[in-house]
């Protein structure tokens, strides 16, 4: 029913009807609380869940060139009321001239870009949602409400005016998009990325400047043919934009631009490109084919020699694939924050860490078996000498070195945290990523105390994966300031003046590799897809555009650490070896009730990206996160309503939501520093708790709710336990001043108060290995209170029981319970007994009854459950990225 002026939806007062969407009418209304008139958007039916947690993260878009939404109602959006007309409508006076078209393409690179930094994708953009005021300032109209939304189908039948429209119930495997406008991918199904931003916008473009639309027909049948099959003609269009839409519309987009601000760089290259005499017809980079073979490596490198060509220049030789079974008995870790495969420079040797404990194998790869280095237990990465003779490994804080034939093991240095990206520079030093709240470390050749290289800037948590460039004048590395491998900066660090340049954005694990003659690329990863750009050494800056050359590259979430390696040989030809990605999150879990006897039932089956869980005090919702788009958010589940409520709206890794004892709070910690608070019935938006630049969790709450005792993360990365006073103002926590409850020099984490408040429970290696130990609180102020060790072989994640004196904690996939009594001051433990014996999971929360534990179960699936032990290797990979990503200047 449509609504007449003076209609009031809450504090909106409706004035005019101005038209309709596809999820209903829209109207002009006023805003008497701000007084500004609004774009309100009525729907046909009243708003799911899942929308309005969409809603949320698309009102977190405050952009100048993107229609801003303000608020949301049961089945209403309230947005920016904007003046003027929309592209559709100007483009039926016909083509733009490119200088008035410049503007208004430059700022819809502008709002795009803005989105998809904060990983909104629009996924249906077309003309008709893009308006221009009357002063020209371009509002890009329902971002990212294709995701949520999935309106009734329209009987208009126009493609170019035909509302988003879906086949199919979910978003994978569903048509999300207008047909005119839609990428290739959405008209398969497949789920919409940047990438398919990218392709609209590569057709509005050609649109504006040709005044037809690129993708025609008589239905929308006939349009999505035409996407899928049709190969764009650019003949009608200035040469000037040539490369710019050849690099937007590609249909396959692992080809595509990877993001939007490259089509600004080739924007502002096409000046350059206008004055060429004549425009050289459109070319495609086409894969070539890849042979793969599972074989010994040998084998494949003796047929590598019969397949090359001779042209005008260099001889280059094709690509060629292996895929290389490392044998049954090797099991590979899992990805860290560094490499873990190497290959030597010579091309000839393969390193890896393989089994539990881990220890370092070494293979030539003219030999059909792997070999042990002996005394590298505990080994999580390897590295190569510049010369080939020594392989570099890190075991728990040490970093050694050790012949790559074997012998003594060599101790280099000792290190105070843990890497983030290793390399061993040619002049013998090998360089490291100090870890979170660290700089760049180095330590000199032949071994010794480390140093710093490079400290942290303003706002950066960590510096990470360092190489020094051939000719020893500058570093390459990435700076991290949210634990967002879109957010990551790729600078250089010139060490005669200290100054930092950025040469790329949005990558991790940055290599430059020498491809030819005075002439280089800059290799990095964003998620699974291994990009390629040109380098130039001696300016320290690159050039074109960043082409995606591998789709399933291995790599940790968050941090973006990629699994692949490189050398030179064959004779300067390359090779590139690497770890595929699975394709799913190795994190997939559900949530399961654990009871003594090894019953499990399920209290949440959907499986999700869960890190971490806390049960509330009555042990009917669950506190847990959530890891998607590379932000890490805190939710709330109640399993009696089967309903999830979101508490934190992106912005990087929070990390182990913990209840208050009223059950009105969760409190959680940001890898980016502080504590955090949210109300638990959503209610607000999350507030600070403490504020510091350094890392902080929270582990428990003393039973009347007035002291937290949360970790500390130093900025030598020690963990260390503290705590804090708490009181209730104005229905949020305030914090008092903070006290280091226990001051030692080694890593202290878990901490958890007993039910009377009395004890406090922790864990600490201080033994060499982790063991739970209990002390008095608060500590007696003499210093010298009384310690007692719980576990007698390992043990960590301290629980106590609320209904008995009993303490529990986890050994490997045990939890064991420990009894306890109290004498005086004393406190009396007895011997630990197995309480569960298979866990199946790492992160778990003890039932306020003591009677079971609910578990993060990861997902049993085929990746999941699989040993690595395979390997890919791409011979005549330099040659690859000569013809696919040129760099000659």
């Amino acid at each position: 029913m449509a609504l007449t002026a003076g209609t009031r939806l809450g504090p909106y007062e409706i004035l005019a009807s101005i038209g309709a969407g596809g999820m209903g009418e829209v109207y002009r209304a006023h805003d008497s609380r701000l007084d500004r008139d609004v774009a309100i958007k009525v729907s046909k039916a009243q708003f799911t869940e899942r929308f309005t947690r969409e809603a949320r993260a698309i009102a977190a878009l405050n952009h100048t060139n993107i229609c801003h939404l303000y608020d949301v109602g049961p089945d209403y959006l309230v947005m920016e009321y904007v003046e003027g007309q929309d592209l559709g409508t100007v483009l039926l006076r016909g083509p733009m001239d490119f200088d008035d078209a410049l503007p208004i393409i430059q700022q819809l690179i502008d709002g795009i870009e803005a989105a998809h930094e904060k990983n909104i994708i629009h996924r249906d953009l077309k003309p008709a949602n893009i308006k221009i005021t009357p002063e020209g300032v371009v509002k890009i109209l329902d971002f990212g409400l294709a995701k949520a939304l999935e309106p009734p189908p329209s009987n208009d039948s126009s493609p170019e005016n035909s509302p988003t429209f879906t086949i199919g119930a979910t978003q994978a495997g569903a048509i999300l998009g207008t047909a005119a406008y839609m990428a290739p991918e959405q008209a398969k199904g497949k789920t919409a990325d940047r990438r398919s931003d990218i392709w609209s916008f590569g057709v509005i473009l050609y649109e504006m400047l040709t005044g037809k639309r690129l993708f025609q027909g008589e239905s929308n049948v006939e349009v999505l043919g035409s996407v899928l099959n049709k190969e764009p003609d650019f003949s009608a269009v200035p040469f000037r934009v040539h490369r710019l839409l050849r690099w937007c519309l590609e249909k396959d987009r692992r080809q595509r631009l990877a993001s939007i601000s490259d089509a600004r760089r080739l924007l502002s290259e096409s000046d350059t490109t206008e004055s060429a005499a004549q425009p050289a017809p459109p070319s495609r980079f086409r894969r070539l084919p890849w042979i793969a073979a599972t074989a010994v490596l040998g084998l494949g490198l003796i047929a590598v020699g019969a397949l090359y060509w001779r042209g005008a220049g260099p001889v280059q030789l094709p690509l060629v694939r292996l895929d290389v079974d490392l044998g049954a008995d090797v099991s590979l870790p899992a990805p860290s924050t560094f490499s873990t495969i190497a290959i030597s420079p010579d091309g000839t040797r393969l390193a890896y860490a393989s089994g539990m404990p881990a220890r370092l194998f070494t293979r030539r790869l003219d030999q059909p078996k792997a070999a042990e280095l002996p005394g590298t237990q505990g080994a999580s990465t390897a590295f190569f000498s510049p010369d080939g003779q020594w392989i570099g490994f890190l075991a728990g804080n040490n970093v050694n070195k050790i012949s790559v034939e074997g012998g003594a093991v060599v101790p280099l240095a000792a290190i105070p945290g843990t890497f983030s990206g290793v390399s061993w520079a040619e002049d013998g030093s090998i360089l490291f990523g100090e870890g979170l709240g660290k700089g760049l470390g180095r330590i000199p050749s032949g071994g010794g105390p480390p140093e710093t290289v490079e400290g942290l800037g303003n706002g950066e948590i960590t510096l990470a994966y360092p190489q020094l460039l051939p000719g020893g004048k500058a570093i390459l590395f990435a700076a991290d300031t949210a634990l967002d491998e879109d957010k990551l900066t790729i600078e250089v660090l010139t060490l005669a003046d200290r100054r930092r340049k950025i040469v790329a954005r949005g990558g991790a694990s940055p290599r430059y590799v020498a491809t030819s003659s005075g002439a280089g690329h800059l290799i990095y990863v964003n998620k699974a897809t291994l990009f390629a750009i040109p380098f130039d050494l001696e300016k320290l800056e690159t050039h074109g555009t960043a082409v995606p050359v591998l789709d399933d590259v291995a790599y940790l979430s968050l941090v973006g650490t990629g699994q692949f390696d490189f050398s030179r040989a064959p004779s300067g030809h390359g090779t590139l070896v690497y770890r595929r990605s699975s394709g799913a999150s190795a994190t997939m879990a559900t949530l399961q009730w654990v009871d003594p006897t090894g019953k499990k039932e399920p209290l949440l089956a959907k499986p999700g990206d869960y890190r971490s869980l806390s049960l509330s005090p009555d042990g009917k919702r669950v506190a847990l996160t959530i890891t998607e788009g590379g932000s890490s958010d805190v939710w709330v589940y109640d399993p009696q309503r089967d309903a999830i409520t979101r508490l934190t709206l992106g912005g990087g890794a929070n990390v182990l939501p913990i209840w208050s004892p009223d059950g009105q709070y969760i409190v959680f910690g940001r890898l980016t520093g502080g504590i955090f608070q949210a109300r638990a019935d959503g209610a607000g938006q999350p507030q600070t708790l403490t504020e510091n630049k350094l890392t902080q969790a929270p582990f428990g709450f003393t039973p009347d709710g007035k002291r937290l005792a949360y970790i500390e993360v130093a900025p030598n990365a020690q963990v260390q336990l503290w705590t804090i006073p708490l009181q209730e103002q104005g229905g949020q926590l305030k914090a008092g001043k903070p006290e280091q409850f226990l001051k030692s020099s080694f890593t202290d984490s878990g901490p958890s108060f007993s039910p009377d408040g009395r004890w406090l429970a922790y864990q600490s290696n201080e033994s060499g290995k982790f063991e739970v130990y209990v002390r008095a609180f608060p500590a007696p102020s003499s210093g010298q209170g009384g310690k007692w060790q719980i576990s007698n072989n390992g043990g960590a994640a301290p629980r106590w029981s609320r209904t008995g004196h009993e303490l529990v904690y986890q050994a490997g996939d045990q939890i064991m319970a420990a009894r306890y009594s109290v004498k005086g001051d004393t406190f009396v433990p007895d011997k630990p007994r197995v309480w569960i014996a298979k866990l199946g999971g790492t992160q778990w929360d003890l039932a306020p009854d003591g009677k079971r534990v609910v578990v993060l179960t990861p997902v049993d699936s085929p990746q999941a459950s699989k040993p690595d032990h395979e390997v890919v290797f791409l011979e005549n990979f330099f040659d690859e990225l000569r013809r696919r990503v040129p760099a000659d200047k």
